[in-house]
């Protein structure tokens, strides 16, 4: 049975996530036994709203199987999420990148060791107001539209076949992992930024309303919230060199859209899941049953190589 991809906005709650797993079969083990039977307590995590949905799906079927295990998940951005982990206020840290030196640092200074676990691949979505006539954007364009400094303000000082339409920008805040990812890695400039004149929110369902509602607008976030969102957003295809490549799995999953496809990750604190049944509980249910999460949120899930490593870096927390 092929699972079927089913947004946030359309599940009615826990049991229909529970009911498309069973369905599923729920293939990738990470353990031998990971039963959250007597297992109790509380579980934090926060961090990059890009992996919330999922952390949040893994969190709410989880509680249905054991509502002794509470979990809140936040989505305070992968910086302010790190920002609390490496001051040991979560269990779990969500992040749309990897974690940076200066957090690398704040986490050693507070005696905490950590694990990675890659859950995910995401799509960074580029999209526009659905009546604006940009389809495709070279990487340079993205570049000179995003860059620290940019003057564009009208999408025809893009490209003269570009509409004369004033140019309104929605993106994330500087917190968040996709906000550093753009400016690392798309941009690529010294400073690492993004130019400032815009829209920000750490909630991508800000940004998704706000280019939703403002013509001439584009914005960036994950592809799970464009999924979810697509009937009043265009995305726009990415052309790195060898032709117009829109955001999918597929293209994402072969590498041919680039540079925006990108990894996801939990970071563990490796303490509190060998001295905390509930976090451990947590993290070996959302290992797991990975796969499943992943398709049924709208992210890309693992292949089989990325989930094996998943699995043994998982293994290795308490060895």
């Amino acid at each position: 049975m092929k699972c079927t991809s089913i947004t946030r906005a359309a599940l009615p709650g826990m049991a229909a996530l529970a009911l498309l797993l069973s369905a599923c079969g729920g293939g990738q083990t990470a353990n031998a036994d990971t039963s959250t039977d007597g297992a109790s307590g509380s579980v934090a995590v926060d961090g990059s709203s890009t992996v919330f949905p999922l952390s949040d799906a893994a969190a709410e079927l989880l509680a249905g199987e054991n509502s002794d295990i509470q979990v809140t998940v936040g989505e305070a951005g992968t910086g302010g999420g790190f920002e609390v982990f490496c001051q040991g206020q979560t269990d779990v840290s969500d992040a749309s990148r990897p974690i940076e030196g200066d957090e690398i640092a704040a986490c050693e200074d507070a005696g905490i060791e950590y694990t990675e676990l890659q859950v995910a691949t995401d799509a960074l979505t580029v999209v526009v107001h659905p009546d604006l006539a940009v389809d495709c954007l070279t990487v340079d364009q993205l570049i000179e539209l995003w860059g620290p400094g940019s003057k564009v303000d009208n999408w025809s000082d893009l490209d003269p076949s570009f509409p004369d339409q004033e140019v309104a920008l929605f993106g994330p805040g500087t917190d968040s992992g996709t906000y550093d990812y753009m400016a690392a890695d798309v941009i690529g400039d010294e400073s690492e930024s993004t130019r400032d004149d815009y829209e920000s929110s750490e909630d991508d369902n800000v940004l998704v309303q706000g280019v939703a509602g403002t013509e001439g607008a584009t914005g960036y976030f994950g592809y799970t919230y464009y999924e979810e969102n697509s009937e009043s957003l265009k995305a726009v295809a990415i052309d790195s060199g060898a032709g117009c490549v829109a955001p999918s799995a597929e293209t994402a999953a072969d590498g041919s859209y680039t540079p925006l496809s990108r990894p996801l990750f939990i970071y563990v604190n490796n303490a509190k899941y060998d001295e905390n049944e509930a976090t451990r509980a947590y993290v070996d249910f959302y290992i797991d049953n990975l796969a499943e999460l992943a398709e049924a949120t709208q992210f890309i899930p693992l292949n089989d190589e990325q989930y094996s490593e998943a699995q043994t870096a998982l293994g290795g927390i308490a060895s």
